[in-house]
């Protein structure tokens, strides 16, 4: 009985640990909209003032950070599932392991993506300013995929339409309401210059 205690008790442990770690993961998370609502911004008026290149620095950042938040929450909803094994003890270890996998991945965004002023960075003109965009953009360079890569491009082509409108309608030809019908399968004759030419001259001679 005493063993069975123990066992339920550090299942219940387990599982406290895990519901905090998602806590603080959906803490990360209201943060994160706030940073990549942000992120958007900047982007549309990198994007109003021409500047294509830091545009899109600022959609690849809120992507990154997108892509692990998801990966994180994942993580932890698979772990929150694998407490509820009957084999717990078998599984200890790798919880625990996952427990701090997660709270790894979350002091990386915390330490990687930073505030609101960082967000401000990508607009900046500074050295420092500068300095950060190029260290971003290193950060960024191998941890994005290109199916990533093509989704921003997609999310800066909307913006873009956003920004610059719908292109021209196409051109619609125009008719005279008042010009007799031509009757179905039959066409109008050429109008020949040959044709035009005694009318003009009789107008001129009058």
């Amino acid at each position: 009985m005493g063993n069975s205690n123990s066992r339920v008790t550090a299942q219940d442990k387990a599982i406290l640990d895990l519901k905090l770690q998602r806590d603080k993961l959906h803490q990360y998370q209201r943060r994160i909209v706030l940073l990549t609502d942000k992120e958007t911004d900047v982007a549309r008026q990198m994007l109003a003032a021409g500047d294509k290149k830091r545009a899109l620095l600022a959609l690849r950042r809120k992507k990154y950070q997108e892509q692990l938040l998801a990966k994180t929450d994942a993580q932890l909803a698979q772990l929150e599932q694998l407490t509820r094994n009957v084999e717990f003890a078998l599984i200890q270890k790798d919880i625990v392991f996952g427990l701090q996998q997660g709270t790894r991945v979350l002091r990386e965004i915390h330490a990687e993506m930073g505030g609101i002023d960082h967000v401000e960075k990508l607009m900046g003109e500074t050295a420092d300013a500068i300095a950060y965009q190029k260290e971003v953009s290193d950060m960024l360079g191998g941890r994005i995929t290109n199916q990533d890569e093509d989704e921003v491009e997609d999310e800066l082509a909307s913006l873009e339409r956003e920004i610059n409108g719908p292109g021209p309608l196409p051109a619609v030809p125009v008719t005279n309401p008042f010009a007799p019908e031509t009757p179905a399968g039959e066409q109008e004759p050429p109008d020949r210059p040959e044709e035009r030419r005694p009318e003009r001259q009789a107008m001129l001679a009058s």
